[in-house]
């Protein structure tokens, strides 16, 4: 059976019945209002011609400049405001043409012909612009249901913990990307998993929509962490192709058990302990990213790390570390975490988020942020994972004084345009995502 495929408006429309909200965040782009300044530029341009004629005389030969009016409005408005243009520029021309005596002659009607050709192109540019624009916010709204439903927003309150995601883009008008996050409430634990996808456009939403897939459904069937971990392991290695791969960091974080980490060639999560005290656990080996094989390398072992009452754990994309200042100096994540003091995580992750924009020098448009957190809790087990102090320098690089990124890097680098946190924290333990 074959069906024709919907329009873009179509799969718009049944976006919203389907989230029972608008999409697009605004009016279609035929009904955004002109800003005050262009509405009047072509009457302003109109008038301006009919005084210099007026005050020059029909012998210098301005009156085809009044088509200037119409022309501008088809740059700006829609069709129907051009054409009411281009008949004032007509009436224009005609009294004009009629106080300067032009029409005993043929340069009152040329003047009239090249408003009317004028007017005539500017309602076809108007309705090929208008056309254009329409498709463009469709297109967009539809990229931003895929984003809503690739990146779904958190329970408020998975199992013991308070939960909210963020999304933060490096490019102004991005909605969709190959970052990934998902917390899970499971019978074992909260599991959360946050992860960078190599690469770029719809093969990377397609990879990170499979790793999301086989982390929420293996987060409430497996057990252990490390069967979370293979579940989504195959399912990217028979998804991914090529030189793609993603690097990932899972986390299970249990009353009784405490919290444990499984790393996939991920930066090492930051843990910030309520003296101030800045450290990022590694795990024994670091594994190979999803996507590479599983029959390649070490394979992916689970650790646990220390989470004490009052500690704060935030896991992150390394687009926050390698955000760079005008100078070429990375963001010097580690000295930053007394930001993240504030008791609201919200408020917390916001002070981090603006000192990351303000390091950077990008709008703040250009930039969004999510944090979670949790109840108070008792402590958790002492980890097995190395831990290493941190200085204000970049913790992911050599030299860089705090603990040491060993991610496994294949077929190139991983994607930087796109920068997340997520932490939490113990006994008051939030987890958060940035």
């Amino acid at each position: 059976m074959l069906r024709r495929v919907p329009d873009g408006r179509r799969l718009q429309r049944r976006a919203e019945a389907v989230l029972g909200t608008s999409i697009g965040g605004g009016p279609r782009a035929d009904e955004r209002p002109v800003p005050l300044p262009l509405t009047v530029l072509p009457y302003a341009v109109m008038a301006l011609v009919a005084v210099v004629d007026g005050v020059a005389g029909a012998s210098v030969g301005l009156l085809p400049l009044v088509s200037l009016g119409p022309a501008f409005a088809g740059l700006i408005g829609s069709w129907v405001r051009t054409a009411v243009i281009g008949a004032l520029a007509v009436a224009v021309v005609c009294a004009l043409g009629v106080a300067d005596g032009l029409f005993a002659e043929r340069r009152g009607f040329a003047a009239i012909g090249a408003v009317v050709g004028v007017t005539v192109a500017g309602m076809i540019a108007a309705i090929t612009r208008q056309r254009r624009e329409a498709e463009l916010a469709s297109v967009r709204s539809i990229a931003e249901v895929a984003q809503r439903v690739l990146l779904r927003p958190v329970p408020a309150e998975p199992g013991h913990l308070r939960a909210a995601v963020s999304y933060t883009s490096a490019v102004a008008e991005a909605r969709i990307g190959g970052d990934l996050y998902e917390v899970v409430a499971s019978p074992a634990g909260v599991r959360v998993i946050i992860g960078d996808v190599q690469g770029k456009g719809l093969e990377a939403v397609e990879t990170a929509a499979v790793v999301l897939g086989a982390f929420r459904e293996a987060a409430h069937d497996e057990k252990t962490l490390e069967g979370v971990g293979e579940r989504v392991q195959r399912a990217a290695d028979r998804t991914v192709s090529g030189e793609k791969f993603v690097t990932a960091l899972m986390a299970e974080i249990s009353p009784q058990d405490g919290t444990t980490l499984l790393n996939f060639g991920h930066p090492p999560p930051m843990v910030v302990s309520p003296d101030g005290t800045v450290v990022f656990p590694e795990p024994p080996a670091y594994s190979l990213p999803l996507g590479l094989g599983v029959d390649r390398g070490e394979p992916a072992v689970p650790f646990a790390v220390s989470f004490r009452p009052g500690d704060q754990l935030f896991l992150y994309t390394d687009g926050v570390t390698e955000a760079r200042d005008a100078a070429g100096s990375f963001y010097p994540l580690g000295s930053r975490a007394g930001l993240l003091s504030a008791a609201d995580p919200q408020d917390a992750l916001e002070a981090l988020r603006t000192d990351l924009i303000r390091h950077t020098r990008g709008p703040p448009a250009r930039r969004r942020g999510d944090a979670a957190a949790a109840p108070p809790r008792t402590g958790h087990r002492a980890g097995r994972g190395r831990r290493r102090r941190a200085d204000h320098r970049h913790p992911g690089r050599a030299g860089g004084g705090g603990g040491r990124r060993r991610s496994v890097r294949a077929g190139g680098p991983v994607r930087r345009s796109r920068s997340r946190v997520s932490g939490s924290r113990g006994g008051p333990s939030p987890c958060r995502s940035w």
